[in-house]
């Protein structure tokens, strides 16, 4: 069984078992979380038609002889072509001939299985529940701004969306010794950060009350955010934008002319820290799972993480 996504919308069926290329296993999903970007192919971002799903811990079963048959894996979404020379400088995920689990080109995890190069498998430590290694994905893509400008570390930062992102991107800045902050709308979910030192604000004009933010990550998975975000982020400063929507707004970009902003797009990032610090315990990810179901219940999932209050998820085949 898989839930599906095609011209009638999502649906759940039965389709054949994946069959994997050369270099590439077979994963048996335990587990898979529902993200904003699921949400945002429902409405046509990306023209995606297949299986549904990026986000997941699972089982490798085969082929046999895998190095990895038997153990418990999290897997990076990009699969390049292995031979471009983006591909050849580490840079798959911007290969023009990749596929992207559950995102482009190659069916995602809201399966049964699921086929994944190799090299994209990474064993999960055995002291990381299924809850947590299921946030490897996102988390790993929280660590992807320190790595494109490893300054942020020591740089007052705010954040702006107080989703399952923003929520995550603030605690891997904390972390790394940012003085980091929040901006959301929700102060259910803010207090989730509660005891953390992580300020959290409510409304833009309490969060610029201190001056404009010398750093702004944009994490609020809306057309408008990036507006918002030019309007916080100091002359000479950082915007990093982690938001992909469907949707589309009107720009002044003249702000980001005259206060000579730098603007940053940030996507998938490294899944080695990602996993350290799920075993570490360092970042918070339990208080974040509000709903778990049957794949079978599939699309009363779509439908409960797409409840305005609603941060993960989860799906068990």
């Amino acid at each position: 069984m898989a839930l599906s996504f095609g011209e009638g919308g999502p649906a759940l069926g039965e389709v054949p078992d994946p069959r994997p290329g050369p270099g590439e296993a077979v994963v048996r999903v335990r587990l898979a979380g529902v993200c904003a970007t699921d949400l945002e192919i429902l409405k046509g971002y990306m023209g995606f038609r297949g299986v549904l799903g990026h986000e997941f811990v699972g089982v490798v079963e085969g082929p046999a002889g895998h190095p990895l048959r038997g153990r418990r894996v999290v897997g990076e979404i990009n699969c390049g072509c292995g031979a471009c020379a983006l591909c050849r400088g580490g840079l798959e995920r911007h290969c023009p001939r990749r596929t992207v689990l559950g995102i482009l080109g190659r069916d995602g995890a809201f399966a049964e299985r699921l086929a994944l190069p190799d090299r994209n498998l990474h064993e999960v430590p055995g002291g990381v529940a299924d809850e947590a290694a299921v946030f490897c994905e996102p988390l790993a893509a929280c660590f992807e701004p320190l790595e494109q400008r490893p300054e942020l570390a020591r740089r007052r930062v705010l954040v702006l969306g107080d989703g399952r992102l923003g929520l995550l991107q603030a605690q891997v800045l904390r972390e790394a010794g940012a003085e980091a902050a929040v901006l959301g709308r929700h102060p259910a979910k803010l207090a989730l950060l509660d005891g953390l030192g992580i300020p959290v604000f409510t409304g833009p004009a309490e969060a610029a009350r201190g001056g404009r933010w010398p750093a702004v990550v944009e994490a609020t998975g809306t057309a408008g955010g990036f507006g918002l975000a030019l309007s916080l982020v100091a002359p000479r400063g950082l915007l990093v934008l982690k938001s992909t929507v469907a949707g589309a707004a009107a720009l002044n970009l003249a702000p980001a002319v005259i206060d000579e902003i730098e603007v940053l797009g940030s996507r998938c990032g490294p899944f080695a820290p990602a996993l350290a610090a799920l075993a570490s315990g360092r970042i918070r990810t339990a208080p974040m799972v509000h709903a778990r179901f049957p794949l079978a219940r599939g699309i009363e999932a779509l439908s409960r993480a797409g409840e305005r209050g609603t941060l993960k998820v989860l799906l068990a085949p």
